[in-house]
């Protein structure tokens, strides 16, 4: 286990094969999507496509989903799991043997089907099999499932040979058989005609049948392959939609019983689910590409456009980067061919640069969506925030390719620059291809090198260029061993594998196939170093910072190369298989290699000690370390993700000691996603929840008043309602006016009220005149309040909550007073005195409302000092009431000391 990273997050995954779910809550009148993406469930809004939860990992990815009014059923391998809130797991449900593949929720009860041709029918709350019926596969395998909008009880099922059958789940009777055509059943559909059900067959065809009469509709057929999903909308127009596997979506007019418009292309892989919003002109679409759209119809005969997407990598990432100093966002080349930017912070600031075209402008103007124009997959590139505003930030080398494509990062879109050498434009039949690029820290200059050992450079402002490496003018010939390629204009004599261009942008370093490391000047373009490697090199990377080059061989081994002294400082081994790629911490201390091993290895250069492994289910392709050193990216070899690992040493102390050269580590899960409060329109357990009842399914979670008895907790009540106890008198003698004041004209009318922070009228009592008396008594001229009483209470019970709550919800004059009347002077008794001490005490022990306790307690004995010595009865409550505020702040003093201790010592020291 990795003693440096966690797993923090996953970005760029949104959505897989699996078909989505959509709900509409009644009482906000949202639409929500949910999608499958591995072990976890995500659920989206679909005004805004903002993630609003992503539930717990399952053990098994997740097969199939299903959802109801208030909860989630998704299944993984031969179980069923009942997702509440879209997060946590509250019921499991197992009883099938083989892997589940359709579920279909009805009423309180869910339908199951397993790829044995085992339906089992479950009670949701009790987990309990209600019904299990095993038809034939041979003769009735079921495909597909389904429940008939107001047919009780009923469902439709679907088979590989082509029937239909209509069953009773109440009783377990088969109802009906329908014949079918012929064709596998993949897909069936309600229309938004009762008893009306649309029909998708493997051969293509779609059939609208009545299940009442047993009488078919409508016919239409789709030459694209098997029907993957059906969708009816339901705002106006009759529009049927069906998709394909090849992508392809097809709008069918029912009203003429014709074929309306055609979207090809909708999304790179099988359409997964296609689902018109419910009385609304939006059409949302998921496929196994990492893609959710939302289509708009703007026209009842028009083909709709594409409103908002959610999309990453259709294929794993190739290359990952982090663009800028912020560390926000990351740069990811996949093998799709398309160029991305994940962000960080939030879904939102997403990106998507768009995939390379050999001529963008005849791209662009034919609109041609094949590949005779595209470009293939990004194999290396490079970018700099410099001059992004200016020009062209972004340099990318393609597969195969020699030309250099230049991409802008703000416009999002390839630029308009292509950087191909002048002899190689003219010459198509050269086999020279780029292999490595770099961008100066200035962001004016291009490096790129090739496969024929050619090192050259572009402005990347006018797309000309500036020069090579290598060439007859430089001082190759002053060193002692020049290694200098007999072909004139080389900089090596096999493929260049890295460029670098140090911070200062006065060095440029280059690595070939030929064993060489190169060191340049990079206005002179003369060579000044070279330096022999023991293997042939696999790629390099560059601390521009410190200077240090980072190179690994095909001897897994790991160079470091001091590019100011010019020596190699490091030799570092210890992977079992070959290096892909590698990446320094910010302040140049630590250095990170990833291998096929399925590691990942954190090196401490000072000491040239393995410190820490990280190690991963799938061979680390790429990854990239923040520039502020909080988090590490990581891009697997199958997986269209991008993995987001924290940095422990950031905010806790980590104790690295170097690990031993057989070390084994257990092997890490992969973070999953991370939700955003931001954009939510109602909080996540709304997104399951409703109107109506069952709120017993989903509790509701209360935080305590005290998490821990051995912590101390303070009150939430306002500050002014105990920092100034001890200053009334001040503040009364302040406020004192200046002159008295005068009687009104005609005194008004008052009733008697209660004191409190919530005034209650008091009913003067009624006099007895047979009981009347002239003599005076003092108790009715002191009558004891509702705190008194409490007190007196708490005394005989020894219960001494009530009181401390009542005295908390006062007003500070009121609490004075309160306080005050304790005393004999005052109508009390020492009795009271003592109870309020046993309060106290018991407030000290339980450390609940610490600093409003003490406040209260330090008026009292300011009130009544003098008072509590004459009483014994109330010295030895006063003693451990002492103790037990002893006690109390002396452990919270001390963490407050050496917090502030520390603190200071972090401010003076010098680092």
């Amino acid at each position: 286990m990795s003693r440096v990273f966690e797993g923090f997050r996953a970005l760029g995954l949104f959505t897989g094969p699996v078909p989505h779910v959509v709900r509409v809550h009644r009482r906000h009148q949202q639409a929500y999507v949910l999608t499958a993406v591995g072990p976890r469930l995500h659920s989206y809004s679909v005004n805004k496509l903002a993630i609003v939860s992503i539930s717990n990992a399952l053990p098994e990815d997740i097969s199939c989903l299903a959802a109801n009014r208030m909860l989630a059923f998704a299944a993984y391998g031969s179980k069923i799991a009942t997702i509440a809130r879209g997060k946590e797991v509250v019921h499991t449900y197992d009883g099938h043997s083989g892997e589940v593949h359709l579920l279909l929720p009805l009423g309180d009860h869910l339908v199951s089907v397993d790829r044995d041709n085992i339906l089992v029918v479950w009670d949701v709350q009790t987990e309990e099999e209600y019904l299990r019926l095993e038809p034939d596969p041979q003769v009735f395998g079921i495909s597909a499932v389904m429940h008939p909008s107001t047919y009780m009880n009923k469902v439709l099922l679907g088979s590989r040979q082509g029937p239909l059958q209509l069953w009773n789940l109440k009783t377990g009777k088969l109802l009906f058989t329908f014949k079918g055509w012929a064709s596998e059943v993949t897909c069936l559909q309600q229309a938004p005609a009762v008893d009306v059900v649309g029909v998708g067959l493997q051969s293509g065809s779609v059939f609208l049948h009545n299940i009442k009469v047993d009488e078919t509709l409508m016919k239409f057929h789709q030459d694209w392959g098997p029907v993957t999903c059906i969708s009816f909308r339901t705002d106006g127009p009759a529009v049927m939609a069906t998709g394909s596997s090849l992508g392809h979506i097809a709008l069918w007019d029912l009203h003429d019983r014709k074929l309306l418009a055609q979207m090809r292309d909708t999304h790179a892989a099988a359409v997964a689910g296609a689902t018109f919003i419910h009385n609304e002109p939006l059409l949302l679409t998921t496929a196994g590409d990492n893609a959710i759209k939302v289509w708009v119809f703007e026209s009842a005969g028009g083909s709709p456009r594409l409103l908002r997407e959610r999309c990453g990598h259709s294929a794993p990432p190739t290359s990952i980067r982090h663009h800028g100093q912020d560390g926000f966002n990351i740069l990811s080349a996949g093998q799709d061919g398309t160029l991305q930017s994940f962000s960080v912070v939030h879904d939102r600031f997403n990106k998507s640069l768009g995939r390379g075209s050999i001529n963008k402008k005849k791209s662009k103007k034919k609109g041609l969506k094949l590949d005779t124009m595209k470009l293939p997959p990004i194999c290396a590139f490079a970018s700099e925030t410099a001059r992004q505003s200016d020009w062209d930030g972004i340099v990318s080398c393609h597969r195969g390719f020699v030309s250099v494509s230049t991409w802008s990062f703000l416009r999002g879109s390839m630029g308009s620059h292509r950087l191909e050498p002048e002899g190689m434009k003219r010459d198509r039949t050269d086999p020279t291809t780029a292999t490595a690029v770099t961008v100066s820290p200035c962001g004016n200059f291009a490096i790129i090198g090739l496969s024929s050992g050619h090192v050259n450079v572009y402005n990347l402002q006018s797309g000309l260029p500036r020069g090579s490496f290598g060439s007859p003018t430089g001082n190759a010939t002053t060193l002692p061993r020049p290694r200098v390629s007999p072909r004139i204009g080389r900089a090596h004599g096999g493929p260049v594998r890295a460029v670098a261009l140090d911070l200062l942008g006065q060095m440029a370093v280059s690595v070939g196939g030929d064993l060489a490391l190169r060191v340049w000047g990079f206005k002179s373009r003369a060579l000044l170093h070279e330096t022999l490697l023991p293997a042939a090199p696999g790629g390099a990377i560059l601390h521009r910072d410190s200077g240090l080059l980072a190179v690994w061989c095909d001897d897994l081994s790991v160079l470091v190369f001091d590019v100011e002294i010019k020596k190699i400082v490091r030799v570092l081994n210890g992977h079992g298989a070959q290096i892909t790629d590698a990446t320094f911490s910010p302040d140049g201390r630590w250095l990170l290699t990833a291998s096929m091993d399925r590691s990942v290895r954190t090196w401490d250069l000072p000491s040239g000690c393995l410190v820490d492994v990280l190690a991963v289910s799938s061979p680390v392709v790429s990854l990239s370390m923040s520039p502020t050193g909080d988090y590490l990216a990581t891009a697997l070899s199958d997986h269209l993700g991008i993995y987001l690992w924290s940095n422990r040493s950031m905010y806790t102390h980590v104790s690295l000691r170097p690990l031993p050269a057989d070390y084994e580590p257990k092997t890490e899960a992969l973070p999953g996603g991370a939700s955003h409060g931001g954009d939510v329109a109602v909080r996540e357990d709304e997104v399951f929840g409703d109107d109506g009842g069952d709120e017993a399914m989903v509790s509701e979670f209360h935080s305590p008043e005290q998490l821990s008895e051995s912590l101390v907790t303070l009150s939430s009540v306002p500050e002014s309602r105990w920092k100034n106890l001890l200053s009334l008198d001040v503040i009364r003698k302040r406020n004192k006016p200046k002159e008295p004041p005068r009687a009104p004209e005609k005194a008004p009318f008052f009733l008697p009220t209660t004191p409190g922070l919530t005034p209650a009228f008091c009913a003067p009592a009624i006099a007895d005149s047979q009981a009347a008396t002239k003599v005076v008594q003092l108790g009715h001229l002191n009558p004891k309040s509702e705190f008194s009483r409490s007190l007196e209470e708490a005394w005989e019970s020894n219960d001494f909550s009530g009181p401390l709550r009542e005295l908390s919800s006062l007003a500070p004059g009121t609490v004075e007073s309160e306080l005050r009347a304790l005393g004999p002077a005052w109508g009390g008794s020492p009795v009271l005195l003592a109870a309020f001490l046993r309060s106290a005490l018991h407030g000290l022990r339980s450390r609940g409302n610490f600093q409003l306790l003490q406040a209260q307690l330090a008026l009292f004995l300011k009130l009544h000092l003098r008072e509590l010595s004459e009483h014994e009865e109330v010295v030895g409550e006063l003693a451990q009431v002492s103790a037990a505020h002893e006690d109390t702040w002396a452990e919270v003093q001390h963490l407050m000391l050496h917090t502030l201790c520390v603190l200071g010592y972090t401010r003076s020291a010098l680092f």
